[in-house]
Formats: structure tokens, C-alpha cells, sequence
């Protein structure tokens, strides 16, 4: 289950970009920028089980010798559950140009377990190299491929008025040791009700095969705001066990100003 919520929070995070030969894609970006960051607060039906924090540094880093952002993700629990001191953080270094990850790093803490693993892209090669304590390991993956992080803000990039009602968005995206083909359908327009007030937003939908962790064919349901950040501001995934939901609470230094109602 543990690798089935780690896929969850990559599902929003998915999407593609390419090369050709050793010459990177130039893709358009004016929905993020260094240095902003959103608050999240994740909920078991009215219960505040845990916050997500998103954060872009400030400065620009150098990584394979390409400019990238470097953005962390850190989950941790909250409120009641708090008793199981659960932090885990996911750290990408992505490329300012192509929107694609050089280096992924992902730490675990859960109790009395710890986890550290870090991938290193090599996008001209496609192949990833990953290293936990004292084991490397090299996998072959497909080209475009992303890591949770990174094919967020791809995805953040992409223009949903030209994909159309009903259609997908398909990626590759590796985590830990594999490989996920992973598509997103856009579904529709919506409204939802938040703390800053009403928004519009862009309803997506994973497309995930038959299982029994997830109830339904729309189990996840990620409504992005339907302006230039495009931005989650509301996740809801419905599991054997109920609901799960996650809401955006705070955000800094966004590159477009919000519309609220």
C-alpha cells in the first residue's frame, strides 16, 4: 500500500518532454518560478491526518551541467496521526528548459524505519542510476521519462484547452525500482469552495488499472485551477477504507495571482 500512496502523489506530478539525439526540448513555463511554495492539509474525512509542504528554492542549481530548479515535497503526519511520526521528503533537481529530472532524491522517516535513495538521470544514455546505502543499480528506461516530482510541473506546463474534454496526458515516470505507464484524463471544468474563497479548476482524472486499493474508475480526482499557475488546489482519492483528501491551505511568491470569488 505504502508504494501505491507514493504512486498517488506522483499521479499529479506526470507527464512527458523530449530530446532529440543529445539536444534538449525547449518547453514553456509561465506557470511556476524559483521560490514559490504551497501548504497542503491532507484529511481522513474531517480528521487532519497529515500537511504536504511544495516548495521551489529560491536559486537556481547546477546539476549534469544544466540549470534546475530544485523542489521538495515533504510529507509528514498531522493532528492525531502525528502518533506515528511519519516525514518523508522527495527532492528533484529539474531542468529549467526541459522541464525533465536530473537527479530525484527520496528519505523516509516512519517510526524506527529510514529510507534514503537517490537517482541520477542520464537522459542522453536513458538510463537511471539508483543508490541505496552501499548498492548501485543501473535501469534502462523509455525516453521523456519523469520522477514524481518532476512530471508535476510538467504537467503544470501543459495547455488543457488543446488537449480537449475526454482526452489524456501519457508518461513514463520511474520510482524506486519501477517503471509506471502512467496516463491523466481531462474531464471537465468545476468550481471549488476553499479558504480564500471560490475558484475555477481543471478536474483530472488518473487512469488506473483494476485493482482493489482504489474504489471506482474516478477514484483520484485532482482539480487544478484553470489559470496560468495550474496548480492543485484540491485532491480527493477514495480508497477501500474511505476517503482521502488534500487541500491547499497557504501559498508564497506564485508566479500569477490567483482569482478568487
Amino acid at each position: 500500500m505504502k508504494k501505491s500512496v507514493f504512486v498517488i502523489l506522483g499521479l499529479f506530478l506526470t507527464a512527458s518532454v523530449g530530446f532529440v539525439a543529445d539536444r534538449y526540448r525547449s518547453v514553456e513555463n509561465h506557470s511556476f518560478q524559483a521560490g514559490e511554495e504551497y501548504t497542503y492539509k491532507v484529511k481522513y474525512g474531517f480528521i487532519t491526518v497529515g500537511q504536504a509542504n511544495v516548495q521551489v528554492h529560491d536559486k537556481i542549481f547546477k546539476v549534469n551541467n544544466r540549470p534546475c530548479y530544485r523542489v521538495n515535497v515533504l510529507g509528514k503526519t498531522a493532528g492525531m496521526a502525528s502518533l506515528w511520526k511519519v516525514s518523508n521528503t522527495y527532492r528533484s533537481y529539474i531542468d529549467t528548459t526541459a522541464i525533465i529530472p536530473h537527479k530525484f532524491i527520496y528519505s523516509a522517516r516512519e517510526n524506527n524505519f529510514a529510507r534514503d535513495q537517490t537517482f541520477t538521470f542520464d537522459h542522453n544514455r536513458n538510463v537511471v542510476k539508483k543508490e541505496e546505502k552501499e548498492k548501485v543499480e543501473v535501469y534502462n528506461v523509455p525516453k521523456y521519462v519523469q520522477d514524481v516530482v518532476s512530471g508535476y510541473y510538467y504537467l503544470r506546463t501543459v495547455d488543457f484547452s488543446d488537449i480537449g474534454k475526454g482526452k489524456t496526458v501519457k508518461a513514463p515516470m520511474f520510482f524506486d525500482d519501477e517503471l509506471y505507464n502512467m496516463s491523466v484524463k481531462y474531464v471537465g471544468d468545476d468550481y471549488v469552495k476553499t479558504r480564500f474563497g471560490k475558484i475555477k479548476v481543471l478536474k483530472l482524472n488518473p487512469v488506473l488499472p483494476t485493482n482493489k486499493l482504489f474504489q471506482g474508475d474516478d477514484a483520484i480526482r485532482i482539480f487544478v485551477s484553470d489559470d496560468a499557475n495550474r496548480v492543485p488546489i484540491r485532491l480527493e482519492i477514495d480508497f477501500s477504507f474511505g476517503t482521502i483528501s488534500m487541500e491547499m491551505v497557504d501559498y508564497q511568491n506564485v508566479r500569477n495571482q490567483f482569482v478568487w470569488s
